[in-house]
């Protein structure tokens, strides 16, 4: 058995003031209704139209999310989509103005098509009608109205060719086949694929280009492994001569680069010493790089144009929190700006930049405004082995500490979780629970060395720096170190099951959505248009033909005699990334040994949970196991 970190067996009285004051807290203070915290928002996603005559946002419709549309002048609204199923969650302006086009799977299946809405109503147009084939959007471009660039997999299911699609007559052409090796096609500012990223057999990428879409592809340069797991490309230059990177080579930290095509020198336009460049915002018409956001522990953007400056520096007064542009209209003058706070819900203003006028449009579910909300606060620490790890807690506005605690894990692995409001956190804080969500080792944004410390350490250095954030809250005074929970999907499933067989005695009980109970199968039973990126994945956790025994060493279901916590695992019975068997094997070995253990599957689902329904049935469920368990408040 693995060695337990000493600072987590450490024992602390709650003291009875502390539990008066709790009880307290439950009996006088009301909750804020799961309803509202995971029910579907009652506006989202807005849009603004290419004349900027309308706003198209996602708002319910029937019971799910359908896109509606907002008339500016006459400041009437309607309904355009009317789907009655999963609802829409992807949508986008058609470059011309005259329809909407959205991505719809069945059931959680993840083969998505592209539908088009011709304004101004009417029955939706599949654009890609080809069972069992995944589709997605390439790019769209104001300049050339009449089409978008999708990409297929209906020749291999294995990898995606990229196809231009004509929006009035809907014919596909190819324009880039894929030779099973590119992982993504890159477009020009003539709307032509003039680049791609092949992926090599040692996990690293190549960066290929070509003169024209007739042209032979040619390798400009690549990145190794190491490098690969921080570095992408932007785009193209304006000229189209040179590319636009995020890359870290010869650096810990991905800087913005801008490399030309000719003679491959490279112009370092943006960097930090702790932190990856993330987001970059590039002008719709001369192509030219506007602003490049950085994200410490919170969004920092740096402008690029006096212009840019002063827009940013007028939207900064408007309201506080972290701010971005998510639409713009074709002459720029309309902008829709989004603002994230952490006790808030997030609002959205449609800013006029020549007036420099902010007018507000609205906040995604205003019904939580009455509700007062606990603060996200930025935390660092340190882990065993000297890394430092960073988070965000969340605690209770009333009660003292310390407090029953839930250690919550993002997905990915390869992502990060940032600040702003957070409905799991604040759902958390209101039941009277202290949260901590853990940027743990293999997150991104935060250099090389850190995302790359993560590789082959699921369930080992990775599953450390959970358990050392956990010893973290107990040492501050947060946690009580009895009532320690821990919860998260996909990779962070991956790591409830884990600390359930390696630190059984650490956690009294975990929430496991969709997460892999056994490597070998996982890494086995991958979605087909994976394959391009196996070499990655397989230098990252390790490869089943070859590691077999080490990764069924790591997996929870070779482990599960050691288990002594209560778990509670939810499963989509649709999903394609993680199979219900990894799910079911796991509930049957539990239960096997007697082990408690409930079990959620929803046959509507895929690798999350989109219908609000089936959201609400499992919050449901989550909230009064953590309640039977930890001892915090229940809506009944």
């Amino acid at each position: 058995m693995r060695k337990i970190f000493p600072a987590v067996l450490a024992f602390l009285t709650v003291s009875a003031a502390a539990y008066l004051g709790f009880l307290h807290f439950s009996r006088t203070t009301p909750l804020i209704p799961r309803e509202l915290l995971f029910g579907s928002p009652q506006k989202a996603a807005p849009r603004i139209s290419p004349d900027g005559s309308s706003v198209a946002y996602l708002a319910p419709y029937q019971g799910v999310l359908n896109v509606w549309i907002h008339d500016r002048k006459a400041k009437a609204e309607r309904v355009l989509t009317q789907d009655r199923g999963r609802g829409i969650s992807y949508y986008g302006w058609a470059p011309d103005g005259r329809s909407i086009f959205y991505l719809q799977d069945r059931n959680g299946d993840e083969n998505w098509h592209v539908y088009q809405m011709v304004l101004p109503g009417g029955p939706p147009k599949d654009l890609t009608p080809f069972e069992g084939v995944q589709a997605g959007i390439l790019a769209s471009d104001k300049h050339f109205p009449d089409q978008i660039l999708i990409e297929l997999n209906k020749e291999d299911r294995s990898c995606h060719d990229a196809y231009r699609l004509n929006l009035k007559t809907g014919a596909l052409e190819l324009v880039a086949r894929n030779t099973g090796k590119i992982a993504g096609w890159i477009v020009d500012t003539k709307m032509q694929v003039r680049g791609a990223i092949a992926t090599g057999t040692e996990g690293g990428n190549d960066v290929l280009v070509r003169d024209d879409e007739q042209g032979a592809w040619q390798k400009f340069f690549s990145w190794d492994f190491e490098d690969s797991r921080t570095s992408s490309v932007v785009g193209f230059s304006g000229t189209g001569k040179g590319l636009y990177l995020i890359d870290s080579r010869g650096t810990d930290t991905a800087r913005l680069t801008e490399r030309d095509l000719a003679t491959g020198k490279e112009n370092i336009l943006l960097s930090d010493p702790q932190f990856d460049v993330g987001g970059v915002v590039i002008n719709p018409d001369d192509y030219g790089i506007e602003m490049g956001q950085i994200y410490r522990e919170r969004a920092h953007w740096t402008p690029f144009r006096i212009k840019i400056r002063r827009d940013l520096e007028f939207l900064q007064k408007i309201q506080s929190g972290d701010f971005s542009p998510v639409s713009r209209s074709d002459d720029d003058r309309y902008w829709i700006v989004r603002y994230e706070n952490d006790v808030s819900p997030v609002n959205y203003y449609i800013y006029d930049r020549i007036e420099k006028r902010a007018d507000f449009f609205f906040s995604n579910q205003p019904r939580l405004l009455k509700y007062h909300f606990s603060s996200v606060q930025p935390v660092t620490f340190q882990s065993r082995d000297g890394l430092i790890i960073s988070g965000y807690k969340t605690l209770p506005r009333i009660g003292r500490a310390p407090f029953p605690t839930v250690i919550l894990v993002h997905g990915g692995p390869w992502t990060r979780k940032t600040w702003g409001y957070d409905p799991i956190a604040q759902w958390l804080a209101d039941r009277g629970y202290a949260c901590l969500w853990v940027n743990f080792r293999g997150s991104t944004g935060f250099g090389e060395k850190f995302v790359n410390a993560g590789n082959k350490e699921w369930g080992r250095k990775m599953q450390d720096d959970l358990t050392d954030a956990a010893a973290w809250a107990i040492r501050q005074g947060i946690a009580d170190p009895r009532r320690v929970g821990i919860m998260g999907g996909s990779y962070g499933g991956y790591a409830v099951l884990a600390a359930a067989v390696f630190t059984p005695d650490i956690f009294r009980c975990g929430i496991d959505l969709f997460g892999p109970s056994d490597l070998v199968t996982f890494l086995n039973s991958m979605p087909p248009y994976w394959s391009v990126e196996k070499a990655s994945i397989f230098r990252s956790l390790g490869d089943p033909a070859t590691e077999g025994a080490f990764l069924k060493e790591r997996s929870p279901l070779s482990h599960v005699d050691r288990v002594r916590m209560p778990l509670l695992i939810a499963q989509g019975a649709n999903d394609v990334r993680v199979p219900k068997e990894e799910s079911d094997r796991v509930v049957e070995a539990l239960r096997k040994k007697g082990i408690s253990c409930e079990y959620i599957v929803f046959p509507d689902e895929g690798h999350g949970f989109v219908k609000p329904e089936n959201r609400l049935k499992f919050y449901k469920a989550a909230e009064a196991f953590l309640a039977a368990h930890l001892g915090g408040r229940c809506e009944s």
